[in-house]
């Protein structure tokens, strides 16, 4: 994977990382996972998004955090030492910008679940 950043990574962009760190291939994953080969190359591809359940699973099998496998954040990924970057180019920078928006989202989804739940308490109390 050459066109790794830390701050232009996608989810399907760690996860090839992590796997590719792990010395697997497409297929020995899926096997593991018990999903189809296609169904790991479409989450890679970000055409589509694991369940939490298998996010853990994913996690574990790679030995990277959950937090840096969703988000890309903190410690827990692979050695980024070992992956060049490169955030100059204009394609870097909306990459980077479209990843903001992507952790953006995921604080605003969090934040409404935590919202709904109190609510769906509160009319319950009522």
């Amino acid at each position: 994977m050459d066109d790794y950043t830390d701050t232009a990574a996608t989810f399907g962009d760690r996860l090839s990382l992590a796997r590719e760190a792990q010395g697997m291939t497409p297929a020995q994953l899926a096997r593991r996972l018990g999903v189809r080969r296609d169904t790991l190359e479409a989450w890679e591809a970000d055409r589509s998004e694991p369940r939490a359940n298998r996010l853990q699973m994913l996690a574990g099998l790679l030995n990277v955090s959950l937090i840096w496998l969703m988000t890309g954040e903190g410690p827990g990924g692979p050695n980024p030492n070992s992956v060049p970057a490169d955030t100059s180019s204009e394609v870097g920078k909306l990459l980077a910008e479209l990843r903001d928006i992507r952790l953006d989202q995921a604080r605003v989804l969090e934040r409404m679940a935590r919202v709904e739940k109190r609510l769906k308490t509160q009319a319950g109390a009522a």
